[in-house]
């Protein structure tokens, strides 16, 4: 362990003994030909990892004591395990310790299908975003789903101007992926169409889509769909979601992945941050 002072984000041993079983054996299949095994310990490349998720910093502006951009992202690491689906595995595995201790099932039987628009940065390619015009929103569309408990089963980043459809199509084709055995029922907005309900019936899904109460003003939760709000919050606490930073969509989404392991590890070590709510309350 680094004798370094530690950051907020950083992963007590507690929640890094989740996770490193996996890193190490991905370690294990990835040996340098020289036998050498890296300046950084890979603890300390999970913590840049988070560390810049949480704060929302460039790769360039991590602090001099954790890993550096040339070890943190080139080579490997969050590149390599963007692109070979290592950031999942390790998402996927604390998924169903969460859903386990809630005594639920691996998989579940129902999830909660929703987008959100997102501004993009000066830097994010052109030709990998667009213009929602429902919501005027110049960027890039993340679509979750997510079961009751709030936890992610898919993750899709397309352009803004690409319509819900697509992006719910998509979702069902991960979700069947990954959960298909077990997921009997996908709730949706308004947004999605009948293409949407089609699509998730070839896959064995029933697709519903949930209307709002013409009586409802201004933004009224909806049973079980209020999860998938809830989850976009929970993530748009991690500084580097709150507008889409990243090149390539493939890193959005690795995003997504990374912010839900954090949270998960500290839902699994019953660690959870005191609201500014709570502090506020303390220091009264």
């Amino acid at each position: 362990m680094s004798t370094r002072k530690p950051y907020p984000s950083d992963l007590s041993d507690e929640q890094w003994s989740l996770i490193e079983p996996v890193i190490t054996a991905w370690k294990d299949r990835h040996r340098s030909v020289s036998g050498h095994q890296g300046a950084y310990a890979m603890r300390e490349i999970v913590n840049a990892i988070l560390y810049r998720g949480r704060t929302g910093c460039q790769w360039a502006c991590l602090p001099r004591d954790l890993p550096q951009k040339s070890a943190t992202y080139y080579y490997y690491y969050f590149a390599a395990w963007r692109d070979d689906g290592t950031d999942q595995v390790i998402h996927e595995l604390l998924r169903c310790q969460v859903r386990e201790r809630a005594r639920r099932l691996e998989d579940p039987t129902l999830v909660v299908l929703d987008t959100q628009s997102v501004h993009a940065a000066a830097g994010v390619p052109a030709a990998t975003t667009g213009l929602d015009p429902a919501k005027r929103v110049p960027g890039r569309k993340r679509g979750l789903a997510v079961d009751v408990l709030g936890l992610v089963i898919a993750v899709v980043v397309l352009a803004a101007n690409i319509h819900d459809n697509a992006a719910g199509i998509a979702l069902l084709d991960q979700v069947a992926e990954h959960a298909g055995e077990t997921v009997e029922t996908a709730l949706v907005d308004q947004g999605s169409k009948k293409q949407v309900v089609v699509h998730g019936a070839g896959l064995g899904i029933d697709v519903e889509i949930v209307e709002r109460s013409p009586q409802g003003k201004g933004f009224v939760p909806q049973p079980k769909r209020w999860r998938v709000e809830q989850t976009y919050g929970i993530l748009i606490l991690h500084r580097r979601m709150v507008r889409d930073y990243e090149h390539r969509p493939s890193s959005s989404a690795s995003r997504v992945y990374w912010a839900m392991t954090h949270v998960m590890t500290r839902r699994l070590t019953s660690a959870n941050t005191p609201t500014w709510r709570d502090q506020q309350a303390v220091g009264a």
